[in-house]
């Protein structure tokens, strides 16, 4: 109530009457003059002198004055600050990725559509960007193959095989692909715990009955591609996020069907923030459109 009797107050100070501040807010004089009335009433005090028609500000209405303009002044503001947000014209998307290949084609189209959005990103494996989602730390996530959970909301995205990466001195670096059990003889420079690629790479080993021999465990793809570049064991890596090195080569592995997969996900709560939606529509419209690398094939 207090809100509407200091809007009646400000309008008729601003326009020094009642009649002009009754068309300027679209209420009756007589309603205007009544919540005028109340409020001094209420405080006790005396905010307008009202000879005949008009009326002029006491010492303590033009004080009050000055807090009214200040108080709609924020709240102009405050719409204006909403309005933006609304139309996209304002805000900041938080995304987090497991690498910045998949994430930099869905940014480059967000920002194409939405360029006054800024934008920024976090790397890490799918679990830390999972716990950020969690958090409310990061509004979406670009992530590995997923786990089901009743939480999250995943769109997927596309699918790339894994390939081994080996030194270029290395007896696979002439051949094209290997076979899975020519691993079991091999010394691996592998992620750690917690990435997709080990995990999808570690489960085909498990169903072919192959043990790995990990001569190395790295918390980084580029720290795995080092080690690999000095000599110190195979590696495998998504193929989309491998890197072309003088010292490296790529080879493709041929009798087994290990993928790392892009989804798009978001907390399933937040799923029609005006942002989150906004970014996972231009995902799906990018699917759909067949230009995320390679499409998932249902079923």
């Amino acid at each position: 109530m207090l809100y509407t009797q200091l809007r009646a107050f400000h309008a008729v100070a601003e326009t020094n009457g009642f009649n002009a501040a009754s068309r300027l807010l679209g209420v009756g004089q007589p309603t205007l003059s009544m919540q005028v009335a109340a409020l001094e009433a209420y405080f006790g005090v005396e905010l307008f002198h009202r000879v005949g028609r008009g009326v002029s500000l006491t010492d303590l209405g033009r004080q009050l004055l000055r807090s009214t303009r200040r108080l709609f002044a924020a709240e102009a503001e405050a719409k204006d600050l909403l309005s933006a947000v609304r139309d996209f014209r304002l805000g900041t998307l938080r995304v987090g990725a497991v690498g910045p290949y998949h994430v930099t084609e869905m940014l480059a189209a967000f920002n194409e559509r939405y360029p006054h959005i800024h934008v920024t990103v976090s790397l890490g494996n799918s679990r830390a960007m999972l716990d950020q989602l969690l958090e409310f730390r990061a509004d979406v996530a670009v992530l590995a193959q997923t786990e089901a959970d009743p939480r999250f909301h995943s769109l997927p995205y596309s699918r790339h095989p894994v390939v081994a990466m080996v030194h270029c001195n290395h007896r696979w670096a002439r051949r094209k692909a290997v076979r899975l059990h020519d691993f079991a003889e091999q010394g691996l420079v592998l992620r750690e715990v917690g990435s997709t690629t080990r995990l999808a790479f570690e489960r085909a080993l498990a169903a072919a009955k192959i043990v790995p021999r990990v001569s190395m465990e790295i918390g980084s793809r580029e720290a795995c591609r080092h080690a690999v570049a000095r000599g110190i064991g195979v590696g495998v890596v998504s193929e989309i996020e491998f890197v072309p090195h003088a010292l490296i080569r790529m080879v493709r592995i041929a009798d087994a069907e290990i993928y790392t997969y892009a989804h798009a996900v978001c907390l399933a709560e937040r799923r029609e923030s005006r942002l989150v939606a906004a970014f996972m529509t231009v995902a799906e419209e990018l699917v759909k459109a067949g230009q995320a690398g390679v499409r998932i094939i249902p079923g």
